[in-house]
C-alpha cells in the first residue's frame, strides 16, 4: 500500500504549482496531436490582497511566467486574445487585489464568457478568518457577511468559487479546469482568493502536482442525423452553409473547404467564422447579416436550406431574423445544444470537423443545382466589383474608411491579423477584410467591447509571434484602452495600431441618424493630440493623411521592432453601404420629430417579413 506524501507550502504557492503542470491535447487528425501547457502564464496588479499570496508564490517558485499589465479589464483581454488565437488551447490566468482591482475585471469576464473563450481569474478576497472586519476595500452588506464585491463576477462567469480553507483548493481547481476546457461550458472561471488563505501553509498531497493532460472533446454526430441532413440536401434548390467561430475551434476549415468545393455549396460566414473559406475561394460568399456582403445577403434572401456551423445566431448574423426567407430549413451543427436548437433549426450536436467530414462522405458525387452555382459565380463577380469600388479611394483627406481597411489589408498580406471589437470598423472589416484563413480576421464581436483592440491584438501576437498584428482602433475605443501599450513595450511585443480618428463614436452616431436623432451625443468636444499620446507611452508614433500612407507606413511597421501607432483621420460621413441588411434597434413610438416617425414607418416594414419565433 503506497503511501501518500505531502509538502507543506502556502495554498498561494500551491495554486502556482498546480497552473502550471496543467496540460490540453488537441487529438484532432489534422494537426496530430498538439499537446501544450494550458497556461501560459499570469496577468496581474498586486495589491495587498494578494501581494503576500499569489505574487510571493510566483516569485518564489517561477513556475509560471508573470506579465505585469496596466489596467485590470485588459489583462482579461489580453488572456481572451491569447486564448482565441491558440483556438482555445491555452490562456492566461489573471490576478487581483480585492476592490477596485477585482470589479474591474468584470467587464471583460463578460467578453469571454459571451465569447466562449477560457480565462481564470484570481481575484483576492476579504479575511476568511474576519478577524480584521472591515478591511479596506471590503464592501459591507446588512444583509449578508458572506457577500463580497467579487460576488459581482459570478453573474458573468461560467464557474464561480470561493476557497474559504486550504483543503478546498485541490477540487476547486479541477472544477476549474472542467469548465476551462470544456467547448461548451468555457469562458471566464472565477476563483475567490481569501487574503489570509493566501498566505496559510497546510500539506497538500504531492500528487495534485502530477502533470494532467485535459483532451478536448470533439463529439460525433449520433447515428442517422447527417443521413437527414443529407436528404433535405439533395431535395434543396439553394443550399447555403454559415460559418461560425466552431469553425475555427475544431479546426475544420479543411473540411469545409473540400465539402464546398466538391458540392458547389456556397459559404458564408459571421464575424467568428470570417476566413473559414478564403477570400478568393469560388464558394466564398463572404460576410453574411447585419454587416454582411451583397453577394452573402442576396443569395441567403433566396436560399431554401441554411445549414449553420458552430454558430450561435446572433442578432447581426440573422439581421434581426430577417436574413432567411420564412419557409428556408435551418439546420443547426454546434457542440453546444443551446446554440444547435435556436431559432426552430433541427439540431446535430457535435464538432464541426466530425459532421463536416461525415457529410462530405456522405455526399459523395452530389452537387448543387446548376442555377444555384451561376447565382453564386453571378453574386462573387459582383461583390468583388463593388468591394474595389467602395475601396478605391487611397487619396482624399481626411481618409476613407473603407480606404484605409483595403490599405491596411493589402499591406499586411496572409501573414497579418486584424484586431478590432467596437465602433463602425467591426462591420465594415466584417465585408471589406479579405482573409486568407481564419487567423487572418480577429474582431470580438460577442460583446463588441470598446477598449479591447489594443490588448487583445497584445494576446493575439503574444501566441503567434510570427504574424503582423494591426489593432484597428477608433478614437473613441483608443481613449479606453491605450494604456497597455506600455505592457507591450515592457514585453518586447512587436505590434502595429491604426487609431482612425473620426472625432468622436462613429458607430453610434451613424445609428443614431438612422433612427432619426442625429447622431445626438456622438461627436468628441475638443481634439486630442493622438500622436503625442501614443509617443509619450513610448511608441513609434507617426501621423498618415490618406490611406495610401497608411499603407505605407503599416509595411514598414512590419520590419520594425516595438509598437507602431499610426494616426490617421478619417470623414465619418463616407460610409460603406448595408447591403440589403437590417438590425433591430427600437425606435420611439411617440415623437414629434418627423425623421423619427419615418425610421419607425422603416423598422415596421422589415419587422413584417422577420422569421417568426419557433
Amino acid at each position: 500500500m503506497s503511501v501518500r506524501t505531502t509538502t507543506r507550502m502556502t495554498t498561494a504557492q500551491a495554486l502556482v504549482r498546480f497552473l502550471a503542470a496543467q496540460y490540453t491535447l488537441d487529438t484532432d487528425g489534422a494537426r496530430g496531436g498538439d499537446r501544450r501547457p494550458f497556461f501560459a502564464g499570469m496577468l496581474g496588479i498586486f495589491g495587498h490582497g494578494n501581494l503576500a499570496g499569489i505574487g510571493q508564490a510566483l516569485q518564489e517558485t517561477g513556475a509560471l511566467r508573470y506579465v505585469p499589465a496596466r489596467n485590470e479589464q485588459s489583462m482579461v483581454h489580453i488572456a481572451a486574445g491569447y486564448a482565441r488565437a491558440t483556438r482555445r488551447m491555452q490562456t492566461w490566468a489573471c490576478t487581483s487585489s480585492i476592490g477596485p482591482g477585482a470589479t474591474n475585471m468584470v467587464t471583460a469576464a463578460a467578453g469571454a464568457t459571451i465569447n466562449r473563450l477560457p480565462v481564470l481569474l484570481l481575484p483576492g478576497d476579504t479575511f476568511a478568518t474576519r478577524r480584521a472586519d472591515p478591511v479596506l476595500q471590503q464592501l459591507e452588506q446588512p444583509h449578508s457577511r458572506a457577500i463580497t464585491v467579487n460576488d459581482a463576477l459570478a453573474p458573468v462567469s461560467r464557474l464561480f468559487d470561493r476557497v474559504h480553507r486550504p483543503e478546498q483548493l485541490w477540487s476547486a481547481l479541477v472544477d476549474a479546469m472542467r469548465v476551462l476546457t470544456d467547448p461548451v461550458d468555457t469562458g471566464a472561471v472565477t476563483i475567490a482568493l481569501p487574503q489570509d488563505v493566501q498566505a496559510e501553509a497546510w500539506d497538500f498531497p504531492d500528487e495534485m502536482f502530477a502533470e494532467r493532460i485535459w483532451r478536448l472533446d470533439r463529439p460525433m454526430p449520433v447515428p442517422g442525423a447527417i443521413d437527414e441532413l443529407v436528404q433535405r440536401v439533395h431535395a434543396a434548390r439553394r443550399p447555403l452553409i454559415v460559418a461560425g467561430g466552431g469553425v475555427a475551434y475544431s479546426r475544420a476549415q479543411p473540411w469545409l473547404e473540400a465539402l464546398a468545393r466538391e458540392t458547389g455549396i456556397p459559404v458564408a460566414c459571421t464575424q467568428a467564422g470570417t476566413g473559414a473559406l478564403g477570400w478568393d475561394h469560388p464558394q466564398a460568399l463572404g460576410a453574411i447579416g447585419a454587416t454582411g456582403t451583397l453577394a452573402a445577403n442576396r443569395y441567403a434572401a433566396e436560399a431554401d436550406l441554411v445549414i449553420g456551423v458552430g454558430t450561435r445566431w446572433s442578432d447581426f448574423t440573422t439581421a434581426s431574423r430577417t436574413a432567411f426567407p420564412e419557409d428556408a430549413q435551418l439546420v443547426a451543427v454546434n457542440v453546444a445544444r443551446i446554440d444547435a436548437v435556436k431559432h426552430g433549426a433541427t439540431a446535430i450536436v457535435a464538432d464541426a470537423a466530425r459532421a463536416l467530414d461525415e457529410l462530405r462522405d456522405a455526399l459523395d458525387g452530389w452537387q448543387v443545382p446548376e442555377h444555384a452555382r451561376e447565382l453564386v459565380e453571378q453574386l462573387t463577380h459582383e461583390w468583388r466589383t463593388e468591394r474595389d469600388r467602395v475601396c478605391a479611394d487611397r487619396t482624399s483627406v481626411p481618409a476613407v474608411q473603407a480606404g484605409v481597411i483595403a490599405a491596411v489589408n493589402d499591406a499586411v498580406g496572409d501573414r497579418g491579423t486584424v484586431v478590432c471589437a467596437a465602433g463602425s470598423m467591426p462591420g465594415d472589416l466584417h465585408k471589406l477584410w479579405r482573409a486568407p484563413e481564419m487567423a487572418s480576421y480577429h474582431v470580438e464581436y460577442g460583446f463588441s467591447c470598446m477598449g479591447y483592440e489594443i490588448p487583445g491584438a497584445i494576446g493575439v501576437q503574444l501566441a503567434e509571434p510570427d504574424r503582423h498584428v494591426v489593432a484597428m482602433v477608433g478614437d473613441g475605443s483608443w481613449l479606453m484602452g491605450h494604456g497597455e501599450l506600455v505592457t507591450a513595450i515592457q514585453e518586447g511585443v512587436r505590434l502595429t495600431v491604426v487609431l482612425v480618428d473620426n472625432q468622436g463614436y462613429g458607430s453610434i452616431g451613424a445609428l443614431s441618424r438612422s433612427l432619426g436623432s442625429g447622431g445626438f451625443g456622438t461627436s468628441h468636444e475638443f481634439k486630442v493630440d493622438y500622436v503625442a499620446s501614443a509617443a509619450a507611452l513610448g511608441a513609434h508614433s507617426v501621423r498618415a493623411e490618406t490611406a495610401d500612407d497608411v499603407a505605407r507606413e503599416v509595411t514598414a511597421a512590419g520590419e520594425r521592432a516595438g509598437v507602431t501607432v499610426i494616426v490617421v483621420a478619417t470623414d465619418p460621413a463616407q460610409g460603406v453601404p448595408g447591403y440589403d441588411s437590417w438590425w433591430d434597434v427600437p425606435v420611439a413610438q411617440a415623437t414629434d420629430m418627423d425623421d423619427v416617425r419615418a425610421a419607425r414607418e422603416e423598422a415596421a416594414a422589415h419587422l413584417a417579413r422577420a422569421r417568426r419565433e419557433p
